[in-house]
């Protein structure tokens, strides 16, 4: 017989609090764990630019499926011309793979694909090959894997998701329900295209999430609650390499809170009937900025999902606009000039401000070409290697990235990297020290390193601002 035992009022009070702590916390583990993000770009160079988004579905006669969208940049396959037409060949496989199937098996599928078109500055854009397909498969949990070959280079490039499939007949809970779907439309078009990075340009005009819920109650409705909001996070340019450092406890050292979050929409809907029912939501054009669209109930038995995303510049990753061109030039211009600059509010006025800029630094017409071209690859480069809560180009690996171009040696330590331009690891004018401020986590999903700033960059960065400025950086071995 085990005895009773007196507590002091103190410890109760914090054992009592302890409690409370562990169950919030498994609470925040398990909405965390709801959170669907899609990936980033992962740029390789000289690879096809594949980006994938696999999503989980419930048909109208309850059977479940896959859907598998997939884009592949032009730009980035090998296209050869034949009688005025350029072609691009490659194929597109598909395995998925059962992650409870004892016995390993796969299903495997290949789709053969030929591009054709006559416009050269299509085929070297930006634009993309759209590829989706549904997929009729049993409920469980998958790993989806997404390859692109390049039949000219025999280069490939892979994408792999791990994706639940709900069961209908399962009471609704966190475990079966279906996956936000995130679509946007542009002005020009007439229906909604998947999104299929974490990262959606703001040109677009509306912006739609999908998502269903089974209802397996006949005694009460379902109560299903939506949520669209908005965290707080850094939307600034890297300081120059010889600025002091940012402090600790700044959002620019942070670079996004998810304690901070602005409300933009939120709705309540009751669902009477039993069955799998298809919710839609639509906003129109968003600001920039980092979003999470929830959905959730808040029965005992309910569920949470959500989805994060974010709205980078219009074209994003590529720069088109006078604005999207001027903003980089912020690390070879002076700040009241670039602030000149930025405060333009003409489009056509801004475009020759830009050209002024350039032609009067390099002075040759076409060596200021090829020194703009370099430039602003370099910044389209960052966007897709760097970009995290903003793009890629305002991070200091961005900022880097674009001053000196690739690293020739990187080392990674316990909380810091070191980018070498030179091998001579000692060499301070050709070294540069990035920590990072947080340990990326299901709670924060960004890699954010911080350049180690000094005042004995000032030198080194004046240089190589001067290097660009006068066109002698396609000269430079580095």
């Amino acid at each position: 017989m085990i005895k009773d035992f007196y507590m002091p009022k103190f410890y109760q009070g914090v054992f009592c609090g302890l409690i409370i702590f562990l169950f919030l916390l498994s609470c925040s583990n398990t909405l965390v764990e709801n959170v669907d993000r899609n990936n980033s770009y992962k740029y390789q160079p000289g690879h096809p630019e594949l980006r994938v988004v696999t999503s989980s579905f419930i048909d109208q006669s309850d059977s479940t499926f896959l859907n598998i969208a997939s884009e592949v940049i032009y730009r980035s396959l090998s296209f050869k011309k034949r009688e005025n037409v350029f072609v691009a060949k490659g194929s597109i496989d598909i395995e998925i793979e059962d992650i409870e199937d004892e016995y390993d098996r796969r299903k495997v599928y290949q789709f053969p694909v030929e591009i054709k078109d006559k416009d050269f500055d299509l085929v070297r854009s930006q634009e993309s090959y759209f590829f989706q397909s549904r997929f009729n498969i049993e409920p469980g949990k998958y790993i989806v894997t997404v390859t692109y070959t390049d039949q000219e280079t025999l280069k490939s490039t892979s994408r792999v998701d791990e994706i639940n499939v709900p069961d209908p007949q399962v009471k609704t809970s966190n475990t079966n329900v279906p996956d936000i779907r995130v679509l946007v439309k542009e002005s020009s078009q007439s229906e909604f295209k998947p999104v299929t990075t974490y990262d959606i340009p703001n040109n677009i005009d509306s912006v739609k999430f999908v998502f269903q819920v089974t209802s397996t109650n006949l005694t009460k409705p379902l109560i299903v609650r939506s949520r669209l909001v908005k965290f707080e996070s850094d939307t600034t340019e890297a300081r120059l390499m010889h600025y002091n450092d940012y402090s600790t406890g700044s959002l620019s050292y942070k670079g996004i809170d998810y304690g901070e979050r602005e409300i933009i929409s939120s709705s309540r809907r009751a669902l009477t009937n039993t069955g799998t029912v298809l919710i839609e939501f639509v906003f129109g054009q968003l600001n920039r900025g980092n979003y999470r669209i929830e959905i959730y109930s808040e029965e005992e038995d309910g569920f949470y999902k959500a989805h994060d995303f974010g709205i980078k510049s219009p074209n994003y990753p590529t720069l088109k606009t006078p604005r999207e061109l001027a903003a980089p030039l912020v690390y070879l211009m002076r700040k009241k000039d670039h602030e000149a600059l930025m405060n333009i509010q003409d489009e056509d006025s801004m475009k020759k401000e830009i050209d002024r800029f350039w032609l009067t630094n390099v002075k040759n017409k076409n060596l200021a070409r090829s020194t703009l071209e370099l430039y602003y690859s370099r910044v389209e480069e960052a966007n897709k290697q760097f970009s995290n809560f903003k793009e890629g180009w305002k991070t200091d690996y961005g900022m880097i990235y674009i001053f000196f171009g690739s690293p020739w040696n990187v080392e990674y330590y316990l909380d810091e990297v070191r980018w070498g331009y030179s091998y001579n690891s000692n060499d301070q004018e050709k070294n540069f020290y990035f920590t990072r401020t947080k340990i990326k986590n299901d709670y924060f999903p960004f890699d954010n390193y911080v350049l180690m700033r000094s005042n004995f960059y000032y030198n080194i960065q004046y240089e190589r601002i001067q290097l660009w400025l006068n066109g002698t950086i396609l000269k430079s071995n580095i």
